[in-house]
């Protein structure tokens, strides 16, 4: 395998189909980690990790499951056919109805939730080809300035990790130099517990580098629901008053400042709905699928264990990164995060992730089974579940 080229990611992020630019993103992923582990002679680095986010963003931005698991979640809740029943109600103080069960049929039919699963699954490619376009490219430029079969340069190191960006995230890229400051020296030391503690600096650098980029995206995917759903009440009013004039004289009375049963019964609807989209998505966001069939909830306590080569700290470098992001050190005890859209909490999750799979070498599973590979390299959808 050869290690991905910096042209070869352009082209890959100039790539218009969202769906197969994040398959050969996950790719390239993929392949720039085994060229760093070849690199470093150590455990996972930051494309390892995330090789595996980005084939679980994929399943977003295919929108995979997003409506029937909506779907069933509001058949499976009690209170969204109480306010059915409770809309249908409300309207017939206005329009009679012969048939109750025909509107509330209608109804169902009217709650389309995909212009709000569209919404965050653009919100995640756009995350997903700016991390890329940006963190992979550099992967790239790294493995291309220092050769692979020679000892590091400090030299060469120094002036690659100079033309990175001064300054904070996200537009500066002061954490980026030190991460890739610390892959360099990791390949320089012998000691297997320094190189350890050096790529997991890097490796946390470059995730806080990358959650604060993310931070926008990750809010507008969240938050997909609430931005979008809003014509879904004058949706569902012109189920249950199906004359233009009906719904004129609704509206004069609302204008009048005259709060009919149906406006709370339709409020009290379209919260519920945006309130269960949200956590479809936020359920969606808060998974990560790994090898063998790992799954791993990220709003859940990680289970387990630093290995032994990180179960303690000694470098000082990274107890001051740690002092930032890690809310409970030396400990996986509160590493769930209850609010994906807080970045102190993901950064916890992220930061002990990192450190208990750092020596897991199914990591560096190829992602893709050898079919679907060939066929995402010659830009198509491969067949079957991903």
């Amino acid at each position: 395998m050869t290690r991905p080229a910096v042209d070869q990611v352009d082209r890959i992020a100039g790539l218009a189909d969202p769906v197969v630019r994040n398959l050969q993103i996950t790719q390239c992923y993929h392949d720039l980690s085994v060229a760093m582990r070849r690199f470093t002679s150590g455990g996972a680095n930051w494309c390892t990790f995330a090789t595996w986010a980005s084939k679980q963003a994929g399943s977003t931005i295919r929108s995979d499951d997003l409506p029937r698991a909506l779907e069933d979640v509001l058949d499976r809740a009690p209170e969204f056919a109480r306010l059915l029943d409770l809309v249908v109600d409300a309207a017939s103080l206005a329009v009679a109805s012969e048939d109750a069960t025909a509107v509330r049929d209608a109804l169902r039919q009217a709650v389309n939730p995909q212009p709000a699963f569209d919404r965050a699954s653009g919100a995640v490619a756009r995350g997903n080809l700016k991390v890329f376009a940006e963190i992979g490219r550099e992967f790239a430029r790294f493995l291309a300035a220092l050769d692979d079969d020679a000892a590091v340069d400090a030299g060469v190191a120094t002036q690659f990790c100079a033309s990175l960006r001064p300054g904070e995230p996200p537009d500066g890229q002061r954490l980026l130099r030190e991460a890739f400051t610390a892959y360099a020296e990791a390949r320089r030391h012998g000691d297997d517990k320094t190189r350890a503690e050096l790529l997991y600096l890097a490796n946390v650098l470059i995730g806080l580098h990358e959650q604060t980029r993310l931070q926008p995206d990750i809010l507008a995917a969240l938050n997909a629901p609430a931005s979008v759903l809003d014509d879904l009440r004058p949706r569902l009013l012109a189920v249950v008053l199906p004359g233009v004039w009906l719904r004129i004289r609704h509206t004069a009375a609302r204008l009048l400042r005259r709060r009919l049963p149906l406006d709370e019964a339709l409020d009290r609807l379209v919260a519920c709905v945006k309130g269960e989209a949200r956590r479809v998505i936020t359920q969606a966001l808060m998974v990560l699928r790994l090898p063998a069939g790992t799954l791993l909830p990220l709003g859940r306590d990680l289970r387990s264990a630093f290995p032994p080569v990180l179960k303690t700290i000694l470098s000082p470098r990274v107890h001051d990164v740690l002092r930032d992001v890690d809310l409970t050190p030396d400990s996986l005890a509160g590493s769930g995060a209850q609010d994906w859209a807080d970045l102190r909490q993901r950064m916890h999750f992220i930061a002990d992730f990192f450190r208990a799979w750092h020596e897991r070498p199914e990591l560096f599973n190829p992602p893709f089974s050898p079919a679907q590979a060939e066929a995402i390299a010659a830009g198509r959808r491969p067949d079957g579940r991903l």
